[in-house]
């Protein structure tokens, strides 16, 4: 038994490799559905299809708790798995969770009203999709107010990093901010709203100045599942990490390698 993440592509390494330096004594089977990436761009429907199909993949791995590395089935189809699909045994989890946590400076179990937090003006940066659901700014009003919170589609920018072309995702991060700031010309925090954008993270800063706030989440959901695990020591995996792929499992290995600087194989899920 180890702990599943998944992903709809590379981006989730950003997180893989943050969960594996907090807890290097626990195995991890890495999902990536390359054959279907990017998700950013499916309709609801279609990612609560794939995200079941992917978690279903990793329960037969072995893994009984999941977490969903990927903004757009957090936002898409997690709220929906949870209310009727996930076996009452297993648990999925979502990303968005620390984040909300982090930027409101409140548990997720405190259920106390609504009240103002640091931040005012945030520029959230996610693939159509996940802009599209408004999950963010549905949970977040659960837990502040007083927060404008600008949402920016990123389209393309996934796709180049997982075509290796970064000059191109370079360029669409600049123009993406740009557009951004024509909505909101001073955020005060930005949000990069899917685990692709990690590996672009300077170029996000760059472009919104040093005096933004980059909330990125990879760092967020080691504590957290580190916590979680600390919790519920039951879910505790045992074995040895490996990683799959629905796609060209050559080609998949080759990109995370470049991605992650050290040397990932990954089998034919």
């Amino acid at each position: 038994m180890a702990v599943g993440i998944f992903d709809s592509g590379l981006g989730g390494l950003t997180v893989l490799d943050a969960v594996e330096k907090r807890l290097p004594d626990v195995p991890f089977v890495y999902l990536a559905d390359s054959a279907h990436a990017p998700y950013g761009v499916r309709t609801a429907d279609d990612i609560f299809d794939l995200t079941c199909a992917a978690a279903t993949r990793l329960f037969d791995a072995g893994c009984d708790l999941v977490i969903l590395a990927c903004n757009t089935a957090s936002a898409a189809a997690l709220r929906r798995m949870q209310e009727a699909w996930i076996p009452q045994e297993k648990r999925v989890l979502g990303v968005f969770v620390p984040l909300i946590e982090a930027m409101t400076e409140r548990q997720w179990g405190d259920n106390s009203p609504p009240r103002e937090v640091a931040v005012k003006h945030v520029a959230l940066f996610a693939t159509p999709a996940t802009v599209a659901s408004r999950a963010f700014q549905r949970e977040l009003a659960f837990r502040a107010i007083g927060v404008d919170v600008e949402a920016q589609a990123c389209g393309g920018v996934v796709d180049a990093i997982e075509e290796g072309d970064m000059i191109l995702a370079e360029a669409l991060v600049r123009s993406h901010v740009d557009a951004l700031k024509r909505k909101m010309p001073d955020p005060d925090a930005a949000i990069l709203g899917c685990t692709h954008y990690p590996l672009m993270q300077s170029h996000f800063q760059d472009a919104l100045g040093p005096d933004v706030r980059v909330f990125s989440q990879a760092s967020l959901v080691a504590d957290s599942l580190a916590d979680y695990l600390t919790r519920h020591p039951d879910m505790l995996g045992t074995g040895k990490s490996e990683f799959l792929t629905t796609g060209d499992a050559r080609r998949v290995s080759d990109r995370a390698t470049q991605f992650l600087r050290r040397r990932i194989t990954f089998q034919s899920a």
